[in-house]
């Protein structure tokens, strides 16, 4: 079972607030989760498969190639960044 605090601080990560309710309904679907992915994994020879990204082929011959026609200078493109460091632009870490 996942902690409350582990759930709070996903919600937190996610910018949202939930309830007591909340956390409690939430517990419920993860614990049934979990148990199916346990399930799933004793399945014989369940390990010998790729993990599929998306379950049709998919064909992007339709699509464009990208072709660049204008280069700016590295010191152009860090004009207008908030932070730098080390001569490249600095983001908020997003994930943990």
């Amino acid at each position: 079972m996942l902690e409350k605090e582990k759930l709070n601080k996903y919600a937190e990560n996610l910018e949202f607030k939930i309830n007591e309710k909340e956390y409690e309904t939430l517990q419920n679907e993860f614990d049934i989760l979990l148990k199916q992915v346990e399930i799933i994994s004793k399945i014989e020879g369940i390990k010998d498969y790729e993990p599929l990204d998306f379950p049709f082929p998919l064909e992007n011959s339709y699509l464009r190639e990208d072709k660049t026609n204008m280069k700016i200078s590295r010191e152009d493109a860090l004009k207008n960044a908030s932070e730098t460091k080390n001569n490249c632009i600095s983001v908020p870490k997003v994930v943990e």
